[in-house]
């Protein structure tokens, strides 16, 4: 441990899972931009095309509390790093499905869906993290930077792709975008570590600034005593949050899924400028994710979490729905997507919010309960994915947008019964009951293995 000055190391984490998260939705949004290609070089129709990018969600929102869970017992290190070679793999697999092959449509639409399982494991990760690492004065900032990644992975997704398909070819695109993702998880395995006190680097002065400032259910928790999924499903916060979370879902991806083809198709916007375009939305989302952060640390410390977390939420959602109702009016395609984007906006400066209330009320469990609550997230993605291009179909875009609109109300209200004050905790009784069925466990474990060894000789 480094005693002779004060150190930053949360900070460089922060800043790495920044990259990682930025790599995540490159890796999830390439195939949005690359989508008209494909279902051109597949015979995919839009509706066909749908069912793939809803099989990466459907993959990624099951395995959300597996990814939690495996957080909080492993720690975020390794859970993390592991999750980025898986999609790594994958990611370059979509790649590989060979042209006019039968059944084009299920072999994409299995191999997005085990990238959306490797994928699950991130926001967990890094809210397990969160709650390790940083105090609860830093989480809004903290949380939004590493979902400002989120805009800026998602931004520099229609130019990047854009460019290599057009010299390369979109094969080559993900193979990129595979690479990059290989690179930045060796990167996270070679710095992080899952608790502070384990970090080489950190000075005395940090971890003790780290150990003051988070939550009691932090500080007194065992780590491997985690709340049991019954008291999670019946917490009315976690319920709220996860409510609100699948509104949110359903309106961060119309941006993610359809925005570009809705810019092209709809709009008549040619490539490069439906690129320029669709970067707007990203853009506003890394800069309010920062901006969202900031604002939610400052009024916590002022005038508490249930204005500086819910306050927030509440007023930043209900805004994103009258940008998003008033963009879909607007009759011009560029105006349109300035307005959309200020929408978008305005949904992410509520993001740290729901990452920072779960790590807040949940401490040693918050990678399963914000799992949970990003399970909702993702059922709400998957749901646009399909039904965007069917309520377009019906009744016609402006419709589906208003419908996105009518879901910011629903999830702004569901944050006014959120109290981040009421922590979830596991009760003496259950630490001594896991602590038993632990040892129980390990002794089983020695005791077989001492069997085969002596089996063996």
């Amino acid at each position: 441990m480094n005693s002779a000055r004060t150190s930053h190391v949360r900070w460089l984490l922060v800043f790495w899972l920044f990259i990682l998260s930025a790599v995540s939705y490159l890796d999830r949004v390439n195939i949005s931009i690359a989508g008209g290609s494909i279902a051109e070089a597949y015979h995919l129709s839009d509706v066909q095309l749908g069912q793939v990018f809803s099989a990466m969600l459907v993959g990624y929102a099951l395995f959300q509390t597996v990814g939690g869970r495996l957080a909080d017992r492993f720690g975020p290190r390794r859970v993390l790093a592991a999750g980025v070679a898986w999609w790594g793999i994958f990611t370059a697999l979509t790649a590989m499905v060979p042209a006019n092959i039968a059944g084009a449509l299920f072999i994409f639409v299995a191999v997005r869906f085990l990238l959306g399982a490797g994928e699950a494991v991130i926001y967990p990760s890094a809210n397990q993290f969160i709650a390790r690492w940083i105090p609860t004065t830093e989480r809004g900032i903290a949380n939004g930077w590493i979902f400002a990644g989120v805009g800026a992975g998602a931004g520099l997704t229609p130019l990047l792709i854009t460019q290599i398909m057009l010299r390369y070819g979109w094969r080559t695109s993900f193979w990129v975008c595979s690479i990059i993702g290989f690179a930045a998880g060796a990167v996270w395995l070679l710095i992080a570590r899952d608790t502070p006190v384990e970090h080489p680097k950190i000075s005395a002065s940090e971890l003790a600034l780290i150990h003051s400032g988070l939550t009691q259910a932090d500080a007194k928790n065992d780590p491997k005593a985690l709340i049991p999924w019954s008291r999670v499903i019946k917490s009315k916060e976690v319920l709220a949050v996860t409510l609100s979370y699948f509104c949110y879902g359903y309106v961060a991806w119309i941006f993610f899924s359809w925005f570009y083809r809705y810019l092209a198709k709809v709009r008549g916007l040619d490539l490069k400028a439906s690129a320029f375009y669709t970067m707007l939305p990203f853009l506003a989302m890394l800069a309010c994710c920062l901006l969202g952060g900031t604002i939610n640390d400052r009024l916590t410390k002022r005038l508490g979490p249930r204005i500086g977390r819910c306050g927030l939420a509440v007023f930043s959602i209900s805004v994103a729905g009258l940008f998003i109702a008033f963009g879909s009016q607007v009759q011009s395609a560029r105006l349109a997507s300035v307005v959309l984007a200020g929408g978008a906006g305005a949904l992410y400066l509520s993001q740290s919010s729901f990452w920072s209330v779960t790590a807040d009320i949940a401490g040693a469990s918050a990678g399963s309960v914000s799992g949970f609550m990003n399970m909702g997230n993702q059922i709400g993605a998957a749901l646009t994915a399909s039904l965007t291009p069917w309520i377009a179909a019906r009744f016609g875009w402006t419709t589906s947008f208003l419908v996105a609109a009518g879901l910011c109300v629903v999830g702004a209200l569901s944050w006014l019964v959120v109290d981040p004050s009421r922590q979830l905790r596991v009760s003496p009784a259950e630490a001594d009951t896991m602590q038993i069925q632990s040892s129980k466990y390990m002794s089983d474990h020695s005791a077989n293995r001492s069997r085969v060894a002596h089996a063996s000789s």
